[in-house]
């Protein structure tokens, strides 16, 4: 097979590529920053629009259920039709969502909004890898997927930052309404700057693949919703379940048949693309646990104000975002796999270490023991990322960009269910083997403390599992000479 980059590199002016690099950033922090602004908002929300939790957590559900059922989709339709185009109305979209979001007078309203802006942010975040790996030649695409994995951390940094400010100054309105104007320029600059790159001809969009898929993943995403508060026997739960697995059979049967396959499987017989795309998914798995924990330790264990909380909870995403794009530029040198596995092996001790503390840790010891997963998930998301971009041919960019985006979102929502349940039965273990009222997070310091410590331990297994399986590729990597970046680029796309 041809490498991804032969025909891509003849027809691209890379003149632009930090124009490009500006817009796409543009988009990654407007959609992700968007994200977690809202969270700050939910206990103003419930009393402004005289409403419950159980209801006002739907405004955060349907922005995450929206993005990553629909981002597969649209990157296959962006391969076929072209990305400049969908992503430029992914900006109008969310622009537009966003001022829906802010006239909203009940609650129902506001979430149907909220829908509507994360079509636009699925447009947004599903193609933001392809249109960066195509602006950029194969020598920097790891600098370049860098940048932007800084963009995701300075968005989840921003957003509950940004959020307290507006709430303390002005009404949660102005949280959806503080988008239109940099959606507006971001929108001005991919018309002018992001190339509009011709797709291959003669492709057709797999509707039956992609209901399939769809009905699939929101059975998924629903039964792993509903089952944290139901119960994960519940019948709805199981039947939700079942209907997840049904639907994925069915979509893989039409794939294997279809003459244009939503999602062409033969890509997974590359085994960069495979073994890449299983340790993200581990590492977003185990990571959700300390996003999920840490909140309700800093509060009831520390006893610390929400402010605080905020600051000590930016110490992960600040790491990220210093160390990914100086990783990504040392992954174009040396190649992914050397700098994924360091990072991994950083992760692992980040999370071991994290697993140790107790409600008398000092904040400088809570630091020391947070900075490694920030650091090791820094190393570790660029060149991981950059190698499952370069892994496939041009022409499955889009879907491959989607499929990116939603091992991440994936695996957090199935992370948190995970790390929930565990912290809840390792919770009724440690309180002798008796129900907590309330759940884990009522639970006496003595009780949810250990607790924690379990589950941060069950986060460090999975990111072990990922090391060993990347391990096992950098060894069939060195034996076939192909951990460099010239020999990824010629061995591993075919």
């Amino acid at each position: 097979m041809t490498s991804p980059e032969q025909p891509h590199d003849a027809i691209v002016d890379y003149s632009r590529k930090w124009y490009v690099m500006a817009a796409i950033s543009m988009g990654i922090f407007l959609a992700t920053i968007d994200g977690s602004i809202v969270n700050v908002a939910l206990p103003t929300l419930v009393d402004d629009l005289n409403t419950n939790f159980s209801t006002i957590q739907w405004v955060v559900l349907s922005y995450m259920l929206t993005l990553t059922t629909l981002m597969l989709g649209i990157g296959r339709l962006a391969d076929i039709r072209g990305k400049k185009r969908i992503y430029f109305w992914g900006f109008v979209l969310f622009t537009i969502g966003s001022l829906l979001c802010a006239v909203s007078s009940t609650v129902e309203m506001l979430i149907a909004m909220r829908v509507a802006q994360a079509i636009g942010a699925s447009m947004i975040l599903a193609l933001g890898p392809a249109i960066t790996t195509e602006a950029f030649p194969s020598s920097e695409r790891g600098k370049a997927l860098g940048v932007t994995g800084s963009m995701v951390s300075i968005g989840i940094i921003s957003g509950p930052v940004i959020g307290g400010l507006i709430l303390g100054q002005a009404s949660w309105h102005w949280i959806f309404l503080v988008n239109l104007p940099v959606g507006v320029l971001g929108a001005w600059m991919v018309r002018r700057f992001v190339p509009d790159l011709p797709p291959a001809g003669g492709r057709r969009f797999d509707f039956a693949g992609a209901v399939t898929l769809f009905i699939s993943m929101i059975s998924l995403l629903l039964g792993l919703t509903f089952g944290q508060t139901a119960g994960f026997t519940a019948p709805a739960v199981l039947a939700l379940f079942a209907g997840w697995l049904i639907f994925l059979i069915a979509f893989i049967l039409i794939e294997l048949r279809v003459p244009e396959p939503m999602i062409d499987l033969r890509l997974f017989r590359n085994r960069l693309l495979r073994v890449n795309l299983f340790t993200g998914f581990m590492t977003f798995i185990a990571n959700s646990g300390t996003i999920l924990l840490l909140p309700f330790y800093l509060q009831k264990a520390r006893g610390l104000d929400v402010t605080a909380v905020g600051l000590m909870m930016a110490v992960t995403p600040i790491a990220v975002g210093i160390v990914a794009p100086l990783s990504g530029s040392l992954s174009d040198r040396v190649g992914s796999r050397p700098i994924s596995v360091a990072g991994l092996i950083m992760l692992l001790t980040g999370f071991f270490s994290a697993a140790t503390l107790t409600e008398s840790t000092p904040v400088f010891g809570y630091v020391l023991r947070l900075l490694p997963i920030g650091l090791g998930m820094g190393l570790f998301q660029s060149p991981n990322n950059s190698a499952i971009m370069g892994s496939v041919p041009r022409r499955a960019l889009g879907v491959t960009s989607g499929l990116l985006a939603v091992t991440r979102t994936l695996g957090q929502t199935v992370g948190i269910s995970i790390m929930g349940a565990i912290w809840a039965a390792r919770a009724i273990h440690h309180n002798g083997g008796r129900l907590v009222p309330g759940g884990p997070s009522s639970a006496p310091i003595p009780v949810q403390v250990p607790a924690m410590q379990d589950t941060l331990h069950v986060s460090a297994a999975l990111i072990a599992v990922g090391l060993v399986v990347a391990l096992w590729a950098f060894r069939n990597e060195l034996r076939m000479g192909a951990v460099t970046p010239a020999a990824q680029a010629s061995n591993e796309a075919d």
